[in-house]
């Protein structure tokens, strides 16, 4: 299958999971604790990805995979990339204060947070987070919106990192983005109707995010896309590109990971166990879809495996 194939069928399905997340909310009522739950879980799996795959195959296609270390980029450079994607990722959240994944119930607080103004501390949680701004719909589709070109990137150079090597290739992102947009619609949606938006602008604006992905995908494959396809004298800089896309995806996904899961510490007590086991799940899920790719792998007929082989020798 080839790589545009696999992800226009990749795409297609994560712009359907976008849209069903969108009116989630008005086919069900979501509690605190399930959603807390569900974050984490999906927090655990992008947190894997970011680590076990990502990070791992940036290196492989930046130090490891090239000939000489004349063409390749050093494990600092892959590093720097890896925070260009967190801080990149930070400063978006920080202006946009677009991360807000909670039920509507509890989104009446305004601030970027979220939360209870008690949580059992000290102080006023309110008076603690003065700084804090409102959350507006808009604010959230704009980080929103940057957040998920981020992801097709990533979907994309991930596709391209194990293309004629994996049946599946990408599979560890695909599965961390179909599991993560819902929660990014249900955002838009849950705003949108607090600010007495109609149903029919609801949903359009929700159609409208769905193809924020293939976004993401059509710039790698103008970019990275057009470089792989150039002869061999240009081996050298596409595998860099691609080695700098996926370090730059995998600091993206660490931050979102984080952003999600280092808020339990401070203000979800009253799940621990709950919210460490989802996190330990999701971390496992990652792991086994790693695993997965690598089996089907070693599993491929041995002539496409063997004209694979050749191809990479040329």
């Amino acid at each position: 299958m080839s790589p545009l194939v696999l992800l226009t069928y990749y795409c297609l399905l994560i712009s359907a999971a976008s849209i069903a997340g969108g009116m989630i909310p008005g086919w069900v009522r979501l509690t605190h604790q399930r959603m807390e739950v569900a974050v984490s879980f999906v927090a655990g799996v992008m947190l894997g990805v970011g680590m076990l795959h990502m990070l791992p195959h940036a290196i492989e296609e930046g130090v490891v995979g090239l000939s000489g270390p004349e063409v390749g980029l050093s494990a600092h450079t892959i590093m720097l990339w890896v925070l260009a994607g967190m801080l990149v990722m930070f400063f978006v959240e920080r202006f946009f204060c677009f991360h807000h994944h909670d039920v509507e119930s509890d989104a009446q607080d305004n601030s970027c947070h979220g939360h209870d103004n008690n949580h059992g501390h000290d102080h006023n949680h309110r008076e603690s987070h003065d700084h804090g701004h409102d959350i507006t719909w808009g604010g959230a589709a704009i980080g929103l919106t940057l957040h998920s070109v981020f992801a097709g990137v990533a979907l994309a150079a991930s596709v391209a990192h194990g293309h004629g090597e994996l049946p599946l290739a990408g599979l560890g992102t695909f599965l961390v983005i179909i599991l993560h947009k819902p929660f990014d619609s249900m955002t838009i949606s849950m705003l949108m109707a607090r600010g007495g938006w109609p149903r029919g602008w609801r949903h359009l604006v929700n159609g409208l995010f769905s193809l924020t992905i293939p976004l993401g995908v059509l710039l790698v494959q103008f970019g990275i896309g057009q470089a792989t396809s150039h002869v061999s004298s240009n081996a050298g800089q596409s595998n860099s590109l691609l080695a700098i896309a996926l370090a730059f995806s995998a600091g993206i996904f660490l931050c979102i990971a984080l952003s999600d899961l280092l808020p339990e510490l401070q203000f979800h007590h009253h799940d621990r166990v709950k919210l460490s086991v989802a996190l330990l799940l999701g971390l496992s899920l990652a792991y086994v879809a790693g695993r997965f790719e690598e089996l089907a792998h070693h599993h491929m007929p041995a002539n496409q495996d063997a004209t694979h082989m050749s191809s990479k020798a040329d």
